[in-house]
């Protein structure tokens, strides 16, 4: 009669899986395959949000309220088997809650994707990622080192959506932002937003100071949002619009008391940060400030996922756009001349530089 016998080290049982090959010490716990799952579920994710929006699943929930998939399907007009397999996709996704059959906003969902939600994302969900197209050919950039169809072909397609879209986070980052830089406390501000977009930062500033003024950059095409926005927020008669290209635009040496530097630096590679700083160094008048905001990786470039993935998603569609580590922003800001270097995070996300051109200039910020 055959009697089992334990393995000879038991201690291995507890970590090594029944499915044995070989003798138990040889074994191994096979890594877990989630993670490839998880990129390869990625791609229908990001759609199923995609379609929620287009179809206006969340404004429509937020009229009807709590409801069933019919009342909702006869909202949309759409057929309730189709409609019933997204909501649960999105359900999924946890921006949807679901209770016996009954579909509603859940607080993410009321903040963020409905159109005017106090946060919402929902107009730079379907232009954040760039072109989608562009993904599809991410190894063919790779191989020739430019994407098939950069933005740079046509800047104002791409940005005047994302600007738009970005306008609502970037500028709850830049009204918070008064909290960490004080910038309310400066006396008759004069300020120079380059690269502004739909100028959310300018505009926070003079919102913070009555007698401030601005000079809001921007190509053509996109500094009409700006436009639009300043008149929308009451501080038009406050601004000069200059459009033209920031790195080439005629700009006073040591006329400001702020320069923004908002989201633009990682468009323009290594060459065109510094430049970028350079500029900056050189309209600030002594002790004036500069605020950098961007996405900025760690020096390993595998801890902060957010700014890691939007480097790829610079590569994947412009010509010289890559994000950089907060070492090498605090060295180019350093030979650039500038001192007192701060990093503050006023919204998740959303990191910025602050520093200063000293009293006594000690760097070079050349043209």
């Amino acid at each position: 009669m055959f009697t089992p016998r334990d393995a000879p080290y038991p201690e291995l049982k507890k970590t090594h899986t029944m499915a044995h090959k070989g003798r138990p010490w040889t074994d191994y716990k096979p890594p877990p395959a989630a993670p490839v799952w998880a990129a390869i579920e990625g791609l229908g994710r990001y759609y199923i949000l995609v379609a929620a929006l287009e179809l206006d699943i969340f404004d429509a929930l937020q009229r009807t309220g709590p409801t069933t998939v019919e009342r909702l399907a006869e909202e949309l007009d759409v057929p309730v088997d189709h409609l019933r397999s997204l909501l649960d996709g999105v359900v999924a996704l946890e921006l949807l809650d679901q209770f016996t059959d009954i579909y509603e906003l859940n607080d993410a969902a009321k903040r963020y994707l409905v159109s005017d939600g106090p946060a919402t994302m929902a107009d730079l969900i379907g232009v954040a990622p760039g072109p989608h197209e562009n993904w599809t050919r991410l190894a063919d950039t790779v191989r020739n080192g430019r994407p098939a169809t950069p933005i740079e072909d046509d800047p104002a397609a791409f940005y005047v959506p994302l600007v738009e879209g970005t306008f609502t986070t970037m500028f709850r980052c830049a009204t918070r932002a008064d909290l960490k830089i004080r910038y309310s406390a400066v006396t008759a501000p004069r300020v120079l937003d380059l690269g502004a977009g739909g100028a959310p930062w300018a505009i926070a500033i003079l919102n913070g100071c009555p007698d401030g003024t601005a000079v809001i950059n921007d190509i053509d095409g996109v500094i009409e949002v700006a436009e639009r926005k300043i008149a929308e927020h009451g501080v038009a008669e406050r601004c000069e619009l200059r459009p033209g290209d920031f790195h080439t635009i005629d700009i006073e040496p040591g006329g400001y008391d702020i320069v923004v530097l908002g989201h633009i630096c990682r468009t323009e590679g290594a060459e065109g940060a510094r430049h970028l700083i350079e500029r900056a160094f050189t309209a600030l008048k002594p002790e004036g400030r500069l605020i950098l905001a961007d996405y900025f990786t760690d020096i390993e470039r595998k801890f902060n996922p957010h700014a890691v993935i939007m480097g790829t998603t610079m590569m994947a569609s412009t010509e010289r756009g890559f994000t950089f580590t907060h070492q090498e922003f605090s060295e180019w800001l350093r030979e650039a001349g500038f001192t007192q270097l701060r990093l503050v995070e006023p919204i998740g996300f959303q990191q910025s530089f602050v520093a200063t051109r000293p009293a006594a200039s000690v760097g070079s910020g050349s043209e």
